[in-house]
């Protein structure tokens, strides 16, 4: 089980963090021990997973490393990121499951995943 995920930023962008993790994608900003709060960053929790941002002196964003967020709810994630202004790239190569990629506001990757179920026969 994994218990949460770091992703980096540069230094100052706690506000555009929670922007994204908290008002966008609804997830809960959680408090940072506080023997962690002088290093900067911020920490959320959404389904199953904490996020936590940290800030790195000499921030690269990570373009192929990335979370794997398993949702549900896959096409309305979409449409928010997309009217927001964050790119959506749908990827159809993993049988079994729908997903895309976007960035968060660093350019850090991000995969969003739903379980793709066949269509219900009818009775």
């Amino acid at each position: 089980m994994i218990h949460h995920v770091q992703l980096s930023a540069p230094a100052g962008s706690e506000g555009k963090a929670r922007a994204f993790w908290a008002t966008l994608l609804g997830y809960e900003e959680i408090a940072k021990r506080e023997a962690l709060v002088g290093r900067g960053g911020c920490w959320f929790r959404g389904p199953g997973i904490e996020i936590h941002v940290g800030i790195e002196a000499d921030f690269r964003p990570a373009a192929k490393a990335h979370p794997g967020l398993q949702i549900a709810g896959l096409d309305a994630m979409a449409e928010r990121l997309a009217e927001a202004g964050y790119g959506v790239a749908w990827d159809g190569d993993l049988p079994g499951m729908r997903r895309f990629y976007t960035a968060d506001p660093f350019g850090n990757r991000i995969e969003f995943l739903e379980v793709d179920l066949p269509p219900r026969r009818s009775p």
